[in-house]
C-alpha cells in the first residue's frame, strides 16, 4: 500500500452552524453539501476535504496528549497574504494564539469554535524540493504586524 494524499478531515462539533459560519464566512471555505447535524467543504481539489458532524457537548479542555494537534490549511504564497488573513481574523474576533517563520512556511495558528487548532499558512520557499531537511527548520516568532 501507497498513500496517494491527505483526503479529508472529519471534526466533531458543538454547533453546526456556528462552526458553518466559521469555517465558510471566516475562512471562506466553499460549503458543497449541507443537512441536519452535518456540513461538507471542499476547495475544489477533491470531494470533500473537510466534514464537520454536530455532536452537542461543551469545549474539552486542551492540554498536551495525544490525539490531533492541529490542522493546517495554505491559504497562498506570500507574506502579504497571511498578514491580510491576520487582520481580517482580528476584525472578525477569532482566537489567534501565534505565528510562526518556519523557513519554508509562515503560519497563522488560530482556534475554530470548538478549540481546534488550525494553522493558517503561506507557502515562501521550495527548499524542501531540494533538502527534505529542510521542513526542520528552527521555528523563529513571525511578526504580521
Amino acid at each position: 500500500m501507497h498513500i496517494k494524499e491527505l483526503g479529508h478531515v472529519v471534526l466533531y462539533v458543538i454547533h453546526i452552524e456556528k462552526s458553518v459560519h466559521f469555517y465558510r464566512d471566516v475562512l471562506g471555505f466553499h460549503l458543497v453539501a449541507q443537512q441536519p447535524g452535518m456540513a461538507v467543504f471542499s476547495s475544489g481539489r477533491t470531494h470533500h476535504e473537510l466534514l464537520l458532524i454536530e455532536i452537542g457537548g461543551t469545549v474539552r479542555k486542551k492540554g498536551v496528549e495525544p490525539g490531533l494537534y492541529h490542522i493546517g490549511f495554505k491559504i497562498g504564497t506570500k507574506t502579504e497574504e497571511l498578514k491580510k488573513a491576520y487582520r481580517e481574523l482580528q476584525r472578525q474576533k477569532v482566537t489567534i494564539i501565534g505565528a510562526s517563520d518556519h523557513g519554508i512556511t509562515h503560519s497563522l495558528y488560530v482556534l475554530d469554535p470548538d478549540g481546534n487548532e488550525l494553522e493558517l499558512y503561506v507557502d515562501i520557499s521550495d527548499a524542501w524540493k531540494k533538502d527534505s531537511k529542510a521542513i526542520l527548520s528552527p521555528i523563529r516568532r513571525l511578526d504580521l504586524e
